[in-house]
C-alpha cells in the first residue's frame, strides 16, 4: 500500500524544491481566490454575464501572447531573476486589485487592465518556473515532482474558489484580494532563496521573435515532445466538458447552480485521488503508452458522462435526479483522474527529453496549449450542444477524442515506444 501513495521523495531530498513547491501551492490557492472574487466584482458592477466572459478574454490573450515570449526570456537570462521580476509584477497587480477595492472602484475597465497585467506576468513567470524545477531534482524524480504539483493545483482549484466566494459573501473584495497578496508573498520568498539558475548551453542573439521561432522550429523536429502537445490538444479541443455544466443542472439532472458546482468539484476530486495514489507512476518506463491510455480513459469517461445525460432526458432545476447525478460525477471523477495521470507524464517527458537551453521556450508553448486548448474545446462543444443537445455533444466529443488520439498514435509510433530510461525527444 505505501508504494501506491504519493511519493514525497522530491520534498525530502531537495530543500529548494520543497520551499518552491509549498510556496507555489499556497500562492495558487490565493490565485483561485482572486479568480472568483474578480469575476464576482465584475458581475456586481455590470450585472452582465457577457462582461464576466470578456474578463476571461483579457486573461487569455496576454497569457497566449506572453507565454511564447516568456519562454524565450527564460532561455536567455537567469531563470531565478526572470521568475522574481515577473512575480513582482504579478504581486503589484494583486496589490492594485486591493487598492481599487478599498477605494470603491466603479469602473470595470480597471479590473480588466489589472487582470491582463497579472496574466501577462504569469505567462512569463510560469515557463521560468517550469524550467527551474528540472535543475533542482534528478530526472528519475520528475514524475513524483509533477504528481506533487498536480495535487497542489487540484487542491487549490478545489479550495480556492470556495474560500474566495466565502470571503466576498461574508467580508468584502479587499480582504479576498489581500489574502492573495499575502499568500503570493510566500512564493516570492521561495524564489528569492533559490541560487542563480542561468540556462545551460550556448545562447545566441536576444530573447526576441527569432528566439521564439527557433523554439518552434526545434519542437517541429522532436516527434515525441511534439506528441505531448498534440495529444493534449486532441483531448481538450474535442471533449472539454465544463462548458456543458451550467445547462446540466437546469435541463438534465436538476439542482441548478449547485449541480454545476458539484460536477466541477468531481473533476478536481478525481485529480486529487489520482495524485494521492500516484506512488507507482515513478516506476512507469513506457510513458508514451501511459499517456495514450490515460487520454483514452478521459475520452471514454466523457462519453459515459454524455450517456448519463442523454439517458436522463429533460428535467426541472427543482428536482434533482440523484442516481444520474452520482453516475455523472463518477464519470467526471474518472476523467479528472485520467487527466492528472496524463499531465504528470506529459510534463515529465517535456522536462526530461528537452535540453536545458530549450526548456523555457517549450514551457512557453505548454502554457499556450494549456490555456488555449480548453477555450477552443468549449467553443466547439458548446456549438455542437446547440445542435444535438448537451448529452450527445459529450458522447460525440468522447468518441472523437479516442478516435483522433489513436490515429495520431498510429501515425507517430515512436511515441508508443518512448522509454523513460533513454529519453529521446
Amino acid at each position: 500500500m505505501p508504494s501506491l501513495l504519493l511519493d514525497t521523495t522530491p520534498l525530502r531530498v531537495s530543500p529548494a524544491f520543497r520551499r518552491l513547491y509549498l510556496g507555489l501551492t499556497v500562492a495558487n490557492v490565493g490565485g483561485q481566490v482572486t479568480v472568483v472574487a474578480v469575476g464576482l466584482q465584475v458581475y456586481a458592477l455590470t450585472r452582465s454575464t457577457l462582461a464576466v466572459g470578456v474578463l476571461g478574454l483579457f486573461a487569455l490573450v496576454p497569457l497566449v501572447a506572453f507565454g511564447l515570449y516568456g519562454g524565450a526570456i527564460a532561455d536567455h537570462y537567469d531563470r531565478r531573476q526572470v521568475a522574481i521580476v515577473a512575480s513582482l509584477v504579478s504581486w503589484v497587480a494583486v496589490l492594485g486589485l486591493v487598492a481599487q477595492a478599498v477605494g470603491g472602484n466603479r469602473h470595470v475597465g480597471v479590473l480588466y487592465g489589472l487582470v491582463a497585467l497579472q496574466s501577462a506576468a504569469g505567462a512569463v513567470n510560469s515557463p521560468a518556473r517550469g524550467a527551474i524545477i528540472p535543475r533542482l531534482l534528478e530526472p528519475r524524480l520528475m514524475p513524483a515532482a509533477n504528481a506533487l504539483q498536480t495535487l497542489g493545483m487540484n487542491l487549490a482549484m478545489t479550495g480556492g474558489p470556495l474560500l474566495g466566494a466565502l470571503l466576498v459573501a461574508t467580508v468584502d473584495y479587499a480582504v479576498a484580494y489581500g489574502l492573495d497578496a499575502a499568500l503570493f508573498t510566500l512564493a516570492l520568498l521561495a524564489l528569492w532563496r533559490l541560487p542563480p539558475i542561468p540556462p545551460e548551453g550556448v545562447r545566441r542573439g536576444r530573447a526576441g521573435l527569432s528566439s521564439v521561432l527557433d523554439g518552434l522550429r526545434y519542437l517541429g523536429t522532436q516527434p515525441n515532445v511534439r506528441m505531448t502537445f498534440l495529444v493534449d490538444i486532441v483531448a481538450m479541443v474535442t471533449s472539454s466538458p465544463r462548458v456543458l455544466f451550467p445547462a446540466v443542472g437546469v435541463l438534465f439532472l436538476g439542482g441548478g447552480a449547485t449541480t454545476t458546482g458539484a460536477l466541477t468539484a468531481a473533476v478536481a476530486a478525481g485529480g486529487i485521488v489520482a495524485s494521492v495514489l500516484s506512488g507507482g507512476l515513478a516506476r512507469v518506463r513506457w510513458q508514451g503508452r501511459a499517456i495514450a491510455l490515460a487520454i483514452t480513459v478521459w475520452g471514454l469517461a466523457i462519453l459515459a458522462f454524455g450517456g448519463v445525460l442523454a439517458s436522463a432526458g429533460p428535467s426541472s432545476p427543482a428536482h434533482v435526479l440523484w442516481p444520474a447525478l452520482v453516475l455523472a460525477m463518477l464519470a467526471l471523477a474518472a476523467a479528472g483522474a485520467a487527466d492528472a495521470v496524463s499531465a504528470v507524464f506529459r510534463q515529465t517527458i517535456l522536462q526530461t527529453a528537452t535540453p536545458d537551453e530549450m526548456r523555457g521556450r517549450l514551457q512557453g508553448v505548454f502554457i499556450v496549449v494549456v490555456a488555449g486548448g480548453p477555450r477552443l474545446g468549449e467553443l466547439w462543444l458548446g456549438g455542437t450542444a446547440s445542435r444535438v443537445g448537451e448529452g450527445w455533444a459529450a458522447v460525440l466529443g468522447g468518441v472523437l477524442c479516442v478516435v483522433v488520439l489513436w490515429v495520431l498514435m498510429r501515425a507517430q509510433r515512436s511515441f508508443w515506444h518512448y522509454d523513460a530510461r533513454h529519453p529521446v525527444p
